[in-house]
């Protein structure tokens, strides 16, 4: 073995070491999962208004995201319940039920993963951009979300803030003549899980 190979063994070896360092619990070649938890995450909801802003809240009925460190490719579904929308306030309520979300039509809003852009720390704040499909009242929407990751151990925290153009989305704008709201909805998602390797994988 002459100077150039060993040189360029050494060069691999560093090479796949370093790669195995930046991907999480160095799970390098092995796509991972991230199985939210729906009693620990937390979906709000902000609507303007003329006289006051309107805030209300969803529930997560289920979660689970796998995507590939190395290539971005992901996969999963996130559910949230339609139903579950509420503002405390019963009248308000069913009228946002009954002509905005048609929630007894469409009883759930889904998020579909396609690829997540970044790099993903095995700790502390990552932030990374998930391209992936919206679904809501009975329509796709393609989306890319910006989410601000913290990671401990297996443990993820991720964070969300987005913008969903409903009456742009073809659902009733539920301004009267004296009350008038913006027409998007402000959403925080505050999503809780826990991280593995992908199983079968």
């Amino acid at each position: 073995m002459d100077f150039a190979d060993t040189c360029l063994r050494k060069a691999l070896t560093a090479v796949a070491g370093l790669v195995i360092l930046i991907t999480p619990s160095g799970l390098a070649a092995q796509q991972l999962q991230v199985a939210l938890d729906p009693a620990r995450t937390k979906i709000n909801w902000t609507l303007g208004a003329t006289l006051h802003t309107v805030e209300g809240t969803f529930a997560l009925k289920s979660g689970t995201i796998t995507f590939d460190p190395a290539t971005g490719n992901a996969g999963g579904e996130i559910v949230v319940d339609a139903t579950s929308a509420q503002s405390d306030n019963s009248s308000r309520d069913n009228k946002m039920h009954k002509e905005v979300l048609e929630s007894k039509r469409y009883p759930e809003i889904t998020f579909l993963p396609k690829h997540v852009q970044g790099k993903l720390a095995e700790k502390g704040l990552s932030t990374l951009q998930v391209q992936g499909v919206f679904h809501i009242h009975g329509a796709d929407h393609d989306m890319t979300l910006s989410v601000s990751v913290q990671a401990d151990s297996n443990s993820v925290t991720a964070t969300s803030d987005f913008s969903v153009p409903y009456q742009a989305w073809a659902m009733k704008n539920p301004s009267t003549f004296l009350l008038k709201v913006d027409n998007s909805v402000q959403v925080k998602v505050v999503a809780v899980g826990k991280m593995a390797a992908a199983s079968g994988k």
